[in-house]
């Protein structure tokens, strides 16, 4: 089947790979407890099957009798599992059906009936004893207003929310008591703070068996960065052990010893943990119990022993979160960037007043140490303060500017969430405090291979794709620059990487600002943070030249500020 990969995005299907079908089917079958019984298993979006082929193949071998039910939207994909699964695999019942699977499911809820579907013939409310399950990764926005919209009032949710987060929330309610769930998702809910609803719920409806998160493996032709949840519904509350497996590719330049595999599947079944090499990448595979962390918003901690070590004594060590300290702000929105955001201003036939155009500080530009002089950004910023209070320009006193902006009035005009909130149609839609970009401030991209915070004293603005933290008083300015110190280094690179476990494809990682806030901080007052602000200050004034010797003494440090060893590399 050729598959339309306009639906495919809009739609969030991401077709299971049949190796990855298989891991997963193994994985949810070695926790189960056969009782003779025909037991039913569900995959509420089943796509083409593989799922289910997968894993009524492995019942089969097991001599364990079963019910396959699946469930899509799309009759082209059921049209395709049909074939799979009764022509060639299976031999138990199969139910596809083709109905949206989240209007089969009823919430509980004193008003339930009110959501029932007016089509739904059944519910399937605590009837099913396995659930296999690739649900779609994509925002419930994307599906169209009314639609998100009736998921939200269904399950009760609220904000901008993944699909897959009501499909877990649905495939809780359709499993009997002790019945497995085996589901694969997008990683983000073990460590963003938009996770930490879901991270509750799971937490709350099952005992958690075993969460496998397989990063940037790279198992899906889709951008899909996927974890694998196995759990176990609850009748009652349990403690037992929870035990995780984390497989990322190493791109750090480890050059110690690694073990030979055939392919990352291969990686994936091996009883070993460390580094493994196969079709010429490298991948770094840690294991151990996972740590819940009895806090609102704090990630599962992923972490061995050994690790989970090194991260207490850097945590005992500290005085101070930045998060304590600074507010971390993101930079300017304009939703038009195109418009606002240029580096060859001169050339056009309408330049705007230079007093308008101000110096950009933006993903493109930044370094640890310096500003890239190559890619002079400039925006066009309509704002500024007069005693303290914030306002737009009146375009009339900016002519230049005004003809500019007036060539792109109708793109400007269709931003209707600006209009809407009363706002003029030539501002930035995220502007903040004209004031605050006077001060001294340390800048940092969103996504980065390396750490690039950089502490600016020129009144540069910090375009949407950064973030910044800004010195309100004098006496903040050195806080910024230990922070830039720790920051940028090796230790904090691995920190960041451990307790965030945010790496994305290519080795890059996300600086977002509710993982800076929760940088450690020693205290400013010892002789090693000193040393560290100190340190930073000379790197800051070594524009383009060799800065090796003193980020080496930068190393030595910050260890020396945490009493742990120095790090030499992230292997």
């Amino acid at each position: 089947m050729v598959k339309n990969n306009n639906l495919i995005k809009n739609t969030g299907a991401t077709f299971t790979p049949p190796r990855l079908a298989d891991y997963i089917s193994e994985k949810i079958l070695s926790y189960y407890q056969s009782d003779n019984q025909l037991i039913k298993v569900l995959d509420p979006a089943c796509g083409e099957g593989a799922l289910l082929s997968s894993i009524s193949k492995k019942l089969e071998n097991r001599n364990i009798k079963y019910e396959l039910i699946g469930f899509d939207s799309n009759i082209d994909f059921l049209n395709e599992a049909s074939l799979n699964l009764v022509s060639q695999y299976s031999k138990g019942p199969v139910s596809l059906i083709n109905k949206d699977f989240l209007k089969q499911v009823i919430p509980p809820s004193k008003q339930q009936k009110l959501f029932v579907d007016s089509i739904s013939t059944d519910c399937i409310n605590e009837t099913i004893d396995i659930i296999i399950a690739n649900p779609p990764y994509v925002r419930t926005q994307i599906l169209g207003a009314e639609y998100a919209q009736n998921i939200a009032k269904r399950f009760g949710l609220k904000g901008r929310v993944d699909l897959y987060y009501p499909f877990l929330m649905g495939m809780t309610y359709s499993l009997k008591e002790n019945g497995l769930l085996g589901v694969i998702t997008s990683n983000r809910y073990l460590s963003t703070k938009s996770g930490a609803s879901v991270r509750k719920f799971l937490k709350e409806q099952f005992e958690i068996l075993e969460i496998i998160d397989l990063g940037d493996t790279k198992l899906f032709d889709a951008a899909v960065l996927p974890a694998i949840f196995i759990g176990r519904k609850k009748t009652i509350k349990s403690n037992k052990k929870a035990y995780f497996v984390k497989i990322y590719e190493e791109l750090n330049g480890y050059s110690g010893p690694v073990k030979s595999a055939s392919d990352i599947y291969d990686v994936m079944a091996s009883k070993e943990k460390g580094y493994f090499e196969t079709d010429g990448k490298k991948y770094k595979k840690t294991s151990g119990v996972i740590k819940f962390i009895p806090s609102k918003d704090a990630t599962w901690a992923l972490l061995s022993n050994e690790e989970n070590a090194w991260i207490n004594k850097i945590n005992n060590a500290a005085t101070n979160l930045i998060g304590d300290l600074f507010k971390v702000r993101v930079g300017i929105k304009s939703t038009a960037d195109k418009i606002f955001i240029k580096d060859d201003w001169e050339s056009l036939e309408h330049v705007p007043e230079a007093v308008l155009l101000k110096d950009l500080i933006s993903q493109e530009n930044i370094d640890a140490w310096e500003i890239s002089t190559d890619k002079k950004l400039k925006v066009l910023y309509p704002h500024a303060t007069k005693n303290g209070k914030k306002y737009t320009i009146n375009l009339e006193k900016f002519p230049a500017a005004a003809k500019y902006l007036e060539n792109h009035k109708e793109k400007l005009s269709s931003r209707k969430y600006l209009i809407d909130a009363g706002r003029k149609w030539y501002e930035l839609w995220v502007p903040q405090n004209p004031d605050s970009w006077q001060k001294p401030k340390l800048i940092f991209p969103d996504i980065s291979t390396y750490p690039r915070f950089y502490f600016d004293e020129s009144k540069k603005i910090v375009n949407g794709n950064c973030y910044w933290i800004v010195a309100e008083t004098p006496e903040d300015v050195n806080y910024l620059l230990l922070i830039q110190g720790i920051a940028n280094s090796l230790l904090m690179t691995k920190y960041h990487s451990l307790m965030f476990n945010n790496k994305l494809y290519s080795g890059r990682r996300r600086y977002f600002s509710q993982y800076v806030e929760k940088y450690p901080l020693p205290d400013i007052n010892t002789a090693a943070s000193k040393k560290i602000v100190s340190i930073v200050k000379k790197l800051n004034n070594l524009q383009g030249k060799n800065k090796s010797k003193l980020i080496a003494d930068l190393e030595i440090s910050v260890a020396n500020a945490f009493g742990v060893e120095t790090i030499l590399n992230l292997d």
